[in-house]
């Protein structure tokens, strides 16, 4: 018996042994559960030590003292003065003195210096002014504008006869309240130093240059529509560089390219100096999950050009806020950005696709860098192909392996380890379920006690309260089942691999269906499937597959590349959307989408590694012990830590406006008149932080009883409507600075046709909002707006909303309705409109109540605020 014994053991040392005693020996050759900390951690050092530092990593700033032994490169303290300069203007807001006058002096005051340095002998500079005025569908609403300005510069080698431009796009303009030296300040200024070494380079460049600095992007994109649609160059652009800025700072992100132009990254893969891209993002922004819009879109659905769309995209706390200022624009993020841009204008302004019609490309691009040190670049048709062979690939390998493990263990069938193997498949499934629903639990029920948005500035409680719970849930099943249901008739090792099977397998099938969607995004599951298929594949190869545990060593090490990268890509997404959820407004709990990203992240960064929790002994315990730290973590955010705000950084968004309100009859008398603020929920939140805080705010009701009541339940909206019902209203005595008319100019009826015409004229500030509502049978069929809007009911529905902005032209707005109604009863009230001015700019004086309340406002909110007048007529 004995001999017996001694040969088993012997068989063991070389391949295998029987199973129950190699059950033992591998249960004691686990580790003990307290090094599973060590493990983790271990993880979490893996995060601080690369993902962080390559993901901040910019380049030094090149000063003007530099400049002589740098000819050629971007001088990022040059543009750090211009940008001084351009935050002293203040907020430029479109139709006010400084947006219309100052800015647009200090823009045409740097070319002129510009013009000082040109090369002469090499090219030409020209400057156009441009006052477009027109309007376009803008989401649900008409956007007109008047009299909005472009600086516009084309440069040009004077021995060139080519006639195609690359176009290169940022705008000068702000919202209320903000200088925008962020967005879009730094974009403007990096186009000047482009500017500036492109005039004074002593090699010429094939193609001409547009730099098209636009006045009138924050009012809904309206002077990049100007250029596209008017501009005696615009025909000429065949390709664009579109700057934009989510933040303050930070690396400048890929985030748009194309469309169906492949060569437009070939180009950015081989000159863009510090790559930063992704298709992930590309597909969330043209999903419309982030809630904003670029200058992009103009250029690609009005003029049809293609390009890239660019931003800095760091620290969107101070985004749109008084505190985006020069002092949080680190001068490297400046460099890095100019560094970019000025590589890739002078590849594209030699490019002869510019001017030479390529094949016809309907295919997009699949691309992202490498935690920035090289970038990724494959057309769709090909990584269809690759996905594919990938896939397929993946799954035999499986099989391949579930075979060995047959072949090395007695008494086992095929048909049993297949059988074992689908049971731990499915609990997998189960545990990528738990990763999901854990965390999305987690958000739920702090947003159920009234605690949303505690990570808002302590970013880092999503470890504990969405990155922990994530990793309990897909590890639990497959731990309870090891330990509860112990399989005697196969080796620990093999189950675990096994586990790890599961995980391989649901990304294979997962790149498969995705890439028959047509996702692009499917390039996440490629990374983790050739990583591990390839630790597989050399585990097979050199049989360490069947020597117990030591195939987890190159698991292990090939799965900290992956893991560096899927950490590195969804911190990238975290630190765009932190910002995001405080702006995102009350209708949501914002908690569900961090959640849900650090569940992905925990999905694909720890798919692999977390399973090896059961490799430790006890690994119940290991579990319990991450939910205790997720418990500390939750009292952590239900305590002043977790208060979302704070002053100057992460600050509290409130947008009002200091409304009066006149409603009249239909003889023309007045119905109601009101005054008050018109309250706009940036967040979850609501204002029940100001309650809180003693500000007065008694009175404070919905808006949405008025919604019955008036046409745009009466409010004042800017110039988007889609949330007024979710609005708040709060009596107050205010004073108006300015005045909006609406005049009849005539009324015409058409008995034949039983058709009415009115003639109307609104004067008023440079911001307002035309909103028609027919009452009745009565319909509108014909006006001078754009008749889109009448044309495609199934989408526009009343009340039509019309937003009109001017900026040096202050004329009048001049326009016609036709309605038609069935009767021809046209002796009763027939149609409601609403009219409404905003006196945006600081060059309307806000009343002194108005002053006094936002006085009263904690030093952690920022307050975007300007006086509105609506007035409501029924015709």
């Amino acid at each position: 018996m004995s001999e017996k014994i001694d040969k088993e053991i012997a068989f063991d040392e070389e391949v295998a042994e029987p199973l129950s005693l190699k059950g033992h020996r591998e249960d004691r050759r686990r580790l003990s559960w307290y090094y599973a900390p060590s493990f983790l951690l271990l993880w979490l050092a893996l995060f601080f030590a690369i993902v962080i530092p390559l993901f901040n990593r910019l380049p030094d700033r090149i000063t003007i003292a530099e400049e002589p032994a740098r000819l050629g490169e971007f001088v990022a303290e040059r543009a750090e003065r211009q940008l001084i300069e351009f935050e002293r203007i203040g907020p430029k807001v479109v139709g006010s003195r400084a947006n219309e006058v100052v800015t647009v002096a200090f823009l045409l005051n740097e070319v002129e210096k510009i013009r000082k340095e040109l090369r002469n002998d090499l090219y030409e500079l020209e400057v156009d002014v441009q006052l477009p005025s027109g309007g376009f569908l803008f989401g649900s609403m008409l956007s007109m504008y008047q009299g909005v300005q472009n600086v516009v510069v084309r440069l040009s080698a004077r021995n060139s006869q080519r006639e195609s431009y690359l176009l290169i796009n940022s705008h000068f303009d702000s919202k209320p309240g903000s200088p925008g030296s962020g967005d879009d300040g730094t974009m403007v200024v990096v186009m000047l130093e482009v500017l500036r070494q492109m005039a004074t380079s002593e090699t010429p460049f094939e193609n001409g240059i547009i730099f098209l600095f636009n006045g009138a992007e924050e009012n809904g994109l309206q002077a990049a529509h100007g250029f596209i649609t008017q501009h005696k160059w615009a025909a000429n652009c065949k390709a664009l560089i579109n700057l934009e800025v989510g933040g303050s700072g930070g690396r400048d992100l890929l985030f748009q390219s194309g469309p169906n132009n492949p060569w437009l990254m070939k180009y950015y893969r081989q000159y863009a100096k510090h790559p930063f891209a992704t298709t992930l993002a590309e597909e969330t922004w043209q999903a419309g999950i982030i809630p904003s819009d670029t200058d992009f879109r103009i250029f690609r659905d009005y003029g049809n050009v293609p390009g890239l769309d660019i931003a800095q995209a760091y620290n969107g706390y101070v985004y749109h806020t008084a505190f985006d200022t020069f002092s949080v624009i680190p001068g490297r993020s400046i460099q890095n950005t100019g560094n970019n841009i000025l590589a890739l204008t002078r590849a594209y302004a030699n490019a002869s696709e510019l001017y030479e019609k390529e094949e016809s490309d309907d295919s997009h691009a699949v691309f992202f860098d490498f935690l920035g040190l090289f970038f990724v670049y494959y057309t769709e048709s090909t990584g269809i192909i690759l996905n594919c062979c990938i896939g397929v690939f993946s799954l035999v390998l499986v099989g391949f392996s579930l075979w060995r493990m047959v072949r090395q263990s007695e008494k086992v069938s095929l048909g049993q380890i297949s059988l074992w193997f689908l049971i731990i498949l499915g609990l997998h499934v189960a545990g990528a379920v738990l990763c999901f629903c854990l965390p999305l639990l987690m958000a739920a029920i702090f947003d159920a006690g009234d605690r949303s948005l505690t990570y808002f500035t302590s970013n880092w409680l999503v470890f504990g309260l969405y990155v922990f719970p994530a990793i309990i849930g897909l590890v639990l099943p497959l731990t309870l089942y090891f330990t509860l249901r112990p399989n005697d008739k196969l080796s620990h090792a093999y189950l675990i691999q096994m586990s790890l099977h599961a995980h391989y397998v649901l990304l294979a099938l997962l790149i498969l269906i995705l890439t028959a969607v047509g996702i692009r995004s499917q390039y996440l599951c490629l990374i983790s499937l050739i990583f591990y298929g390839g630790a597989l594949l050399i585990n097979l190869l050199s049989t360490l597959h069947d020597r117990g545990y030591y195939w987890s060593v190159l698991v292990v090490l090939l799965q900290v590349l992956p893991f560096c990268y899927f950490c590195y890509l969804f911190y990238m997404v975290l630190v765009v959307f932190f910002p995001i959820t405080g702006r995102n407004g009350i209708g949501s709990n914002p908690d569900l989408i961090i959640a849900l990203l650090c569940a992905f992240c925990t999905y694909f960064a720890l798919g692999f590694v977390a399973q090896f929790i059961n490799v430790f002994r006890w690994p119940k315990l290991i579990l319990l012990g991450l939910g205790v730290v997720t418990f500390i973590f939750c009292m952590i955010a239900v305590s002043e830590v977790g208060f979302p705000y704070r002053p100057k950084t992460n600050v509290m968004r409130i947008t009002f406006m200091q409304t009066n309100r006149i409603f009249y009859n239909y003889d023309g008398s007045v119905s109601h008149s009101d005054s008050g603020y018109y309250f706009v929920y940036q967040d979850r939140r609501g204002l029940t932080p100001l309650e809180d805080s003693g500000v007065n705010l008694t009175g404070l009701v919905s808006v949405e009883p008025d919604c019955d009541k008036y046409v745009m339940c009466g409010a004042p909206c800017f110039y988007f409507c889609g949330g007024v019902r979710n609005a708040g209203w709060l009596p107050r005595e205010v004073v108006s600075p300015g005045e909006i008319t609406l005049e009849l100019l005539e009324k015409r009826i058409s008995d034949t046709e039983h058709q009415i015409r009115f003639e109307f004229e609104v004067t008023g500030p440079p911001h307002m909002n035309i909103f028609i509502q027919p009452v009745g049978v009565a319909e509108v069929t014909d006006w001078s707006f754009e008749r889109k809007l009448l044309d495609d009911p199934d989408t526009y529905q009343p009340p039509y909303n019309i937003f009109f902005s001017y900026g040096k032209d202050d004329s009048p707005l001049k326009f016609y309705i036709d309605i038609a109604k069935s009767d021809g009863d046209f002796s009763v009230p027939i149609v409601e409109l609403g009219v409404v001015g905003h006196f945006i700019s600081y060059d309307f004086k806000r009343d002194a109540e108005a002053e006094q309340f936002l006085t009263n406002l904690p030093d952690y909110v920022h307050a975007m605020e300007w006086p509105s007048i609506f007035k409501g007529y029924i015709f």
